[in-house]
């Protein structure tokens, strides 16, 4: 029996299951936004804050253990340069769930894992484009020529 297991098995035994999160929590901090199964979202969360955790303690010796569990050299550097930085003053919470609907082909639920302040910042731009439409824009209007006017330039 599976009383008290929390672990979602995915289908997948161990070594797939945690190679697939690694590769999912990589494309997470590359690409700063996820679209993938819910279930995989749920499973995928606790990984990738446990690495933002790692990236704001910031010594050789949590780069290593970053290192170690997603086996991508570039996505660490990423992780500990930028993301850790910008979740420094959060305690904890730094990802989301945003549950988009059922997948046509399989009817599987779908979700964005995102980062919670890259929501902010799209946000804060689309606020901004806003006001910026509130302001009247001047535009170069394009000139209405009618036929009768054109042809007495053709004549001149």
């Amino acid at each position: 029996m599976r009383h008290q297991k929390q672990t979602a098995k995915l289908g997948r035994n161990g070594s797939h299951r945690n190679a697939m999160l690694a590769n999912l929590v990589c494309s997470l901090i590359k690409h700063r936004r996820v679209t993938t199964t819910l279930a995989k979202a749920k499973a995928a969360r606790p990984v990738a804050e446990k690495m933002v955790t790692l990236g704001k303690k910031g010594s050789i010796h949590h780069r290593r253990l970053a290192a170690a569990r997603l086996h991508q050299e570039d996505a660490v550097k990423i992780l500990f340069n930028e993301i850790a930085q910008e979740h420094q003053d959060r305690v904890g919470g730094y990802t989301r769930i945003v549950k988009l609907g059922t997948r046509r082909g399989d009817a599987a639920q779908t979700a964005i894992l995102e980062w919670v302040d890259a929501g902010e910042e799209s946000s804060s731009n689309a606020s901004e484009e806003s006001k910026s439409e509130d302001a009247p824009k001047v535009e170069d209007a394009p000139v209405e020529v009618t036929a009768e006017e054109s042809s007495e330039e053709k004549k001149d």
